[in-house]
């Protein structure tokens, strides 16, 4: 038996059924950072202005997570599936069917789903992977563009969907297909679109579709300003795996904006929780559905957007609205709040990061390390120390008296 699946054995099922004790978990998404030379040595964290975070720390259990597994670069997915308690090296849900499950589109049964950007190419290299960051509405056009063009390749039928801005989501639907090719998005610009390739025995035909519906769209594409190209990635199909609330009798709801994280809740057996696009929206939402679950996951996406553009000022910017919403929640009273990243997002790197997270746990039974701030540094010289993702549920549950004794 794992440690995951002791917890699991722990649980004091009666108790939560009860549902009188609330578990919050508020994800900045990529809100960890390091110290470079460009931002003066200094971390959004520490330069962002946050009493609420702050003297929540002082108060609280603090630490750094670990998304995956030392050095390990992690994708949005296995990030959030440590912190929901899977062990991302095992549990693996493609970042396809994230996408197309969180905007709504229906998968079945040997479909392969892949998630796909809209881009900007010049001579034969990807120049903006987000051409822009156009809005939902001109990349809708978009899609229904290419749906009609392009919506059959050999027995293959090609559905597509707009998700929010750049994004889309793509399933396609046929006859001996299998998820897994590689992707061909170059994930970096100033690289040019990669060709899908078969990793397997069996993947071949889908890598041959790709590649064609992948050509017959920069046709279709061509010419545009500033969308001229798609790339596409996270080819996979639909996963089984356990519910949460069937692994700890947690009801839970999910409030992120962001088709992919609401996928991705939903795939675990949450329930979506409809919300507008602020912090001050989403916290809202989690209160008017406090008597409806256990436990809460809260998304909010700007911190991320602000390290992947590299922008030092506008991520302090998003960690200061947080936190000034943050009373929403503490008010509530949960029995449990941690706040964390999913992983982090070096504005220097532009990119996902390896570096560990910082987390703030508070509850009755945290005890408190009076950490100076909510800031990397400080987190360094927690109680928690530096650990797993994938530990952080117990640790809430254990936080809010839920988890038995082991032995005698």
């Amino acid at each position: 038996m794992n440690s995951l699946e002791l917890a699991e054995a722990l649980v004091k099922r009666s108790e939560v059924a009860e549902g009188d004790k609330k578990l919050v978990l508020l994800v900045m998404d990529g809100v960890g950072d390091i110290r470079h030379p460009s931002n003066d040595y200094r971390t959004p964290l520490e330069d962002a202005d946050c009493p609420n975070l702050d003297d929540l720390a002082a108060r609280s259990a603090v630490g750094r997570i670990i998304p995956v597994d030392y050095g390990i670069t992690p994708g949005s997915g296995p990030a959030h599936l440590g912190l929901f308690g899977y062990d991302p090296r095992v549990v693996e849900i493609g970042r396809g069917v994230m996408e197309v499950v969180g905007i709504g589109m229906e998968l079945e049964e040997g479909d392969v789903a892949a998630r796909a950007n809209f881009c900007t190419i010049q001579d034969d290299t990807v120049v903006d992977r987000r051409a822009g960051r156009p809005e939902t509405r001109v990349s809708a056009e978009k899609v229904r563009l290419l749906q009609e063009k392009v919506g059959r390749i050999e027995d293959v039928e090609i559905i597509m969907q707009a998700g929010m801005g750049h994004r889309f989501g793509v399933i396609f639907r046929g006859p001996g297909l299998m998820g897994g090719v590689n992707d061909t998005d170059p994930h970096e610009n100033g690289e040019p679109i990669h060709e899908a390739r078969a990793e397997e025995q069996g993947q071949e035909k889908t890598a041959r579709i790709i590649n064609e519906f992948q050509r017959r769209a920069l046709e279709v594409l061509e010419g545009g300003d500033p969308i001229n190209g798609m790339v596409m990635r996270g080819f996979s199909g639909r996963p089984g795996i356990a519910a949460l609330q069937e692994r700890f009798g947690l009801r839970c709801g999910a409030i992120a904006t962001y088709p992919m994280y609401r996928g991705l809740a939903s795939l675990v057996g949450m329930g979506l929780v409809e919300t507008g696009k602020a912090v001050e929206d989403e916290f809202q939402a989690c209160l008017d559905h406090w008597d409806d679950y256990d436990y809460f996951f809260i998304h909010v996406k700007p911190t991320d957007e602000a390290g992947e553009d590299g922008d030092h000022g506008k991520k302090v910017e998003a960690i200061e609205a947080t936190d000034e919403k943050l009373p929403m929640l503490l008010d509530a009273g949960p029995e449990v709040l941690a706040v964390t990243g999913d992983h982090s997002t070096p504005c220097s790197m532009k990119l996902h990061s390896w570096h560990p997270v910082p987390l703030l746990l508070h509850s009755p039974r945290c005890g408190a390390d009076c950490a100076e701030g909510f800031t990397e540094a400080a987190c360094n010289t927690g109680g928690l120390g530096i650990f797993r993702a994938m530990y952080l549920l117990p640790l809430m549950l254990a936080n809010a008296g839920l988890l038995d004794k082991y032995g005698a």
